[in-house]
């Protein structure tokens, strides 16, 4: 059996807002007043975001050194790691390292990118990102080396 129920019919509800007394704020600062030197109040010093002289920007020949350099010593890690994994009977600890390079690199990369209008910092950053790169292209070598015979085992 069906009940019937009985009572006020629902309605769509809409809220009302009365904003007839509250008037809306500005968010920009009010325009600073020219200083009277005669006032004897004492200017509030800003210091600038960039000190003069220092550049915002990298050379090409100081970008491309600090990538060379980061990788020059990623190839040697990558090399040596592979030489390790290459000769160990239990490759659970080489293993292990590699994560943990590829992380710290990682890691190191976002530390030194987070350090603002600092040019030679966001290099070492974008370097150390791409270390393992250099890393992975060197094992590529010594593992071809290896494969082809161009060196003794």
């Amino acid at each position: 059996m069906a009940e019937h129920v009985t009572g006020e019919p629902t309605q769509n509800w809409a809220p009302l807002f009365d904003t007839g007394s509250v008037e809306a704020q500005t968010l920009t600062a009010p325009p600073p007043q020219p200083h009277d030197a005669s006032s004897g109040e004492i200017p509030i010093f800003v210091p600038p975001e960039v000190v003069p002289g220092s550049y915002l920007y990298l050379k090409r020949w100081t970008f491309v050194l600090v990538v060379a350099g980061v990788w020059l010593l990623g190839a040697a890690a990558g090399g040596a790691l592979y030489e390790w994994w290459f000769a160990s009977l239990d490759k659970t600890a080489p293993v292990f390292v590699v994560l943990v390079y590829t992380v710290a690199c990682a890691v190191a990369a976002l530390l030194a990118g987070m350090i603002r209008e600092r040019p030679l910092n966001a290099a070492l950053a974008l370097a150390l990102m791409s270390a393992p790169l250099a890393s992975v292209a060197t094992a590529a070598v010594l593992y071809g080396s290896y494969v082809f015979g161009w060196f003794g085992r």
